[in-house]
């Protein structure tokens, strides 16, 4: 792939993702895709395979009201894509940890793209 087309491949899934669109996303997955959420160094969230990477991405819907990635700078090192990201979202439900329904995230972090076959294999999410 070159990085034209890697770009474009990221860029629709994060259009998907932005819009809540779970079969969007799914589109760009290979079959074992692999999904981390790390925080502070820890992994918080992961999931192995198509059908568990759909479980949360459904879940997540429900977390939020708007939510906005928006890329920064791409680093294309090797067979993997570092991405600086923007994070926005507005919680539509109580969280466990305290945040409120309505209340605004705003995040930095970093996602990190591995493919196979032209789809995701890897996807890291950092912040």
């Amino acid at each position: 792939m070159d990085s034209n087309e890697i770009k474009s491949l990221i860029q629709s899934y994060l259009n998907a993702y932005n819009s809540f669109d779970v079969d969007g996303m799914l589109l760009h997955l290979h079959k074992d895709i692999e999904f981390r959420n790390i925080l502070n160094g820890v992994i918080n969230v992961e999931t192995k395979g198509i059908e568990q990477f759909r479980q949360l991405a459904e879940q997540s819907k429900k977390i939020f009201s708007h939510r906005l990635q928006t890329i920064n700078n791409y680093s294309i090192i090797d067979d993997k894509v570092e991405v600086e990201i923007n994070y926005e979202g507005t919680l539509a439900t109580d969280l466990p940890n305290g945040l409120k329904a309505g209340e605004k995230l705003i995040l930095k972090g970093k996602s990190v793209f591995k493919f196979k076959d032209k789809k995701f294999l890897l996807i890291e999410d950092y912040s």
